[in-house]
């Protein structure tokens, strides 16, 4: 069961609103609006949980995010050409 919905009123450039009714089809331009608004809540939420994190850690540095960054990629690489395993 999905959440219930309310009607809302915005305003928006006439081009933007044209070229998101383009692109979401049937869905209609609300889907394609609450799926950005859904998205940028979760950055918004997401940037606060980086300001508490580097508020109590201090900020991570350009070589941590690339150290983790490569982890990551090894990661998806494995994943998609898992090795044998040895039993």
């Amino acid at each position: 069961m999905s959440d219930p919905t309310d009607k809302y009123s915005i305003t928006m450039p006439r081009d933007i609103a044209e070229a998101a009714k383009a692109r979401n089809g049937t869905s209609g331009l609300s889907a394609y609006v609450a799926a950005a608004v859904a998205r940028q809540v979760e950055r918004d939420n997401l940037n606060e949980l980086i300001a508490v994190a580097e508020a109590e850690h201090g900020p991570i540095s350009d070589d941590e995010v690339q150290a983790l960054r490569e982890e990551l990629a090894q990661a998806r690489r494995e994943q998609e050409h898992p090795r044998a395993s040895a039993t």
